[in-house]
């Protein structure tokens, strides 16, 4: 379903939580159960205007909610320098379709990328990866693929989509595109495994980078485009651990591989989604440290570091919500003031979009992750 329709949230309606977050500041619900049954992943374009966004709209009574997320971008609401809403919210992808990770072109707010099956998925009982239950889920549909798309052809239909991989035989999702705008990354199933790969957009070369054993997803540039960041369930125990990895170039400046992988956590817990900082000196990511069923978002170091002062990773472990229920998948805008995530704190059965201002280095005194962390510093 296409709409314009106007989600916007009054000063009067930002949260109070009678809980601590110092990192944050006023966070406020950006979608809710009246449109959706459930939203999340979101990412906002560069110049913080827009975001993209996967839900499931809420279906017409008597009728039953899709069984796949759609695709949806939305214009940002603010009030001086909070953002207060959203606008002008509608439906991109296909009626019917399987879509996850919208991304949005570097510089660009007009032109997205994201996974799609285009048609219904033609397999019911697809591969995927579960834990403990039906409530943490997803799945790798065969025939999902990544295209891109400007938004002033997005008529909910095909029409206007550019395949990127063009791979209609394999899984191919959770794509991201370099800041210089010259490399697709993503996940691929072609081995079977989950493995990293990159796609050079200038000459259309395609190299696998990351293809150690166990699922390797969810990868992001850092903001200087050197290092990528993933999950990897590389002990093959349906844990998920962060990894970091620095990146291999030609003199051409194309990716041939990586140099250096690092792992920053390493614990008996689900460790997911992990998403660079502005200024590419940390990762905040998910976490079922604190329980299965209360996830929550931790901050951790992730230095580079240089010549003179040694590259420390999987250091200084923060916590960065506190609240009830589910709390992931979290991004920034491009300038680090506003972090977007996916919560279940106000609730609602199902998951919804949250938004607020941001400050890794608040004036009171930062609560501190739990011993148990297990997170480590350089190997």
């Amino acid at each position: 379903m296409a709409a314009t329709t106007i989600l916007l949230f009054s000063t009067l309606l930002i949260a109070q939580p009678a809980y601590s977050e110092p990192m944050l500041d006023e966070p406020v619900q950006l979608t809710d159960s009246e449109r959706f049954v459930k939203a999340g992943e979101a990412y906002f374009s560069d110049d913080g205007r827009r975001i993209i966004f996967q839900a499931i709209e809420q279906p017409e009574p008597g009728t039953p909610p899709d069984d796949h997320y759609a695709m949806f971008v939305a214009d940002v609401v603010r009030f001086v320098d909070q953002i207060v809403g959203l606008e002008n919210v509608r439906c991109i992808s296909p009626p019917d379709s399987a879509n996850t990770c919208g991304w949005f072109y570097p510089g660009r707010s007009d032109r997205v990328l994201f996974a799609t099956t285009t048609t219904p998925p033609v397999m019911d009982d697809v591969p995927g990866y579960q834990r403990d239950s039906g409530n943490y889920e997803w799945q790798f549909p065969p025939e999902m693929d990544i295209v891109s798309l400007d938004l002033d052809q997005a008529d909910g239909s095909a029409d206007g989509f550019e395949p990127m991989v063009g791979d209609p035989a394999n899984y191919l999702a959770e794509g991201s595109i370099s800041p210089d705008g010259r490399h697709l990354l993503y996940t691929s199933l072609a081995t079977g495994d989950g493995d990293l790969y990159v796609k050079d957009l200038k000459t259309g070369a395609v190299r696998c980078i990351v293809s150690k054993p166990g699922y390797d997803g969810g990868p992001f540039f850092s903001p200087d485009g050197r290092r990528i960041t993933y999950r990897s369930d590389r002990n093959q125990n349906d844990l998920l651990q962060i990894f970091v990895s620095e990146l291999a170039f030609d003199e051409d400046g194309a990716i041939t591989g990586v140099d250096r992988e690092f792992q920053l956590t390493d614990n008996g817990h689900v460790n997911w989604c992990p998403f660079w900082t502005s200024d590419g000196r940390h990762l905040v990511y998910a976490t079922s440290e604190i329980g299965h069923y209360n996830y929550e978002i931790f901050m951790i170091d992730a230095q580079a570091g240089d010549d003179e002062s040694p590259a420390r990773y999987g250091t200084g472990s923060r916590r960065v919500t506190f609240a009830p229920g589910f709390d992931g998948l979290p991004a920034f805008s491009a300038d680090g003031k506003h972090m977007i995530w996916t919560s279940k704190r106000s609730g609602e059965d199902g998951s919804q979009l949250w938004v607020s201002k941001f400050d890794p280095n608040p004036p009171e005194r930062m609560p501190m992750a739990p011993a148990s962390s297990g997170s480590h510093g350089h190997p």
